[in-house]
């Protein structure tokens, strides 16, 4: 971990204890020098909680020492909590996934600034239909009484694309089709879940399936696709409406340019990515339109887990 970031935990406790709090974080921070302005940015819990700190930890001390400003990460244990803590906690700018930021946007008025694109040049994602090579499922059909593990349902390919892919299936109420649904609350482990026979079926996204069938070769030899949706720009920064235009403007600059460094350069393959690419609304249309296509209103929708 750099010298520079500190963690601290402050609802984290709760959650290693196992006790579930909505609202519980991880605290990563750049030590603010005297004066220096404070950006709180937040992360969205992808996959272990932190393994999602270690990603982002040396990002941030680059982008803190280069737009003169500490920034402060905070690492949400559920998705939705990044729209609800965006106010409550004073966030400056957040990590969004792809659903999150659409809800984000319509509710909060955010602005995506930037992406990243990953080391095959690639700055999208698609949702993955994730079942065990023997479990005997090969079609929607099949999956009448089984149980299935969705991620959480302020997720992309996590909740929203599989509510598509049941939809074009015909399956019109899976609660019934299905014999069990839950929220593994990662895509990690809903990977995992349906890995180890917890679950039957699951969602996530192709580039957390990727990044740990990497790792660990059973995913591959045990694992298989069912199905794949359309691509959706991959995690965005976005920042509130109001930020200080010059900081927003220091901070997209910053991120679009650190390629061009030897410093940014390694700090991009840290993060796994080859550089940072502008970012905007009009690049989630395939976000709306699946939205809609299932019939979501995003202004009210409840995106808290049942």
């Amino acid at each position: 971990m750099l010298k520079s970031i500190k963690l601290v935990l402050t609802a984290g406790l709760a959650l290693i204890l196992g006790i579930t709090a909505g609202s519980a974080v991880l605290w990563a921070q750049s030590p603010p020098e005297k004066n220096q302005a404070t950006l709180v940015i937040g992360l969205i819990p992808e996959q272990n909680i932190f393994k999602q700190l270690e990603r982002y930890e040396p990002l941030a001390e680059y982008l803190s020492k280069r737009i003169g400003a500490a920034i402060k990460l905070k690492v949400l244990v559920r998705y939705g909590n990044i729209v609800d803590n965006f106010v409550s906690s004073q966030m400056d700018a957040a990590f969004f996934g792809s659903f999150t930021y659409c809800l984000a946007h319509v509710k909060l008025g955010v602005e995506a600034i930037a992406r990243p694109v990953n080391s095959s040049g690639i700055s999208t994602y698609h949702g993955l239909i994730l079942v065990r090579k023997d479990s005997g499922i090969q079609t929607a059909q099949d999956m009448r009484g089984k149980r299935f593990a969705f991620v959480d349902k302020a997720t992309t390919a996590g909740y929203l694309l599989p509510l598509a892919f049941f939809k074009e299936n015909g399956i019109q109420d899976y609660k019934t089709y299905l014999k069990e649904t839950y929220f593994a609350g990662t895509h990690q482990d809903a990977i995992y879940d349906v890995l180890n026979k917890k679950a039957d079926v699951a969602a996530a996204k192709n580039t957390i399936f990727d990044r740990f069938a990497a790792q660990d070769p059973r995913i591959k030899q045990e694992m298989t696709v069912l199905g794949r949706s359309p691509d959706v720009p991959e995690n965005g920064l976005a920042v509130k409406r109001d930020l200080n235009t010059n900081l927003k403007n220091r901070l997209k600059s910053t991120l679009l340019n650190m390629h061009q460094d030897n410093e940014g350069e390694k700090i991009l393959r840290r993060f796994g990515a080859r550089k940072f690419i502008p970012n905007t609304t009009e690049d989630y249309a395939n976000v709306f339109k699946f939205a809609h296509i299932i019939g979501l209103n995003l202004t009210t929708y409840n995106y808290l887990n049942d």
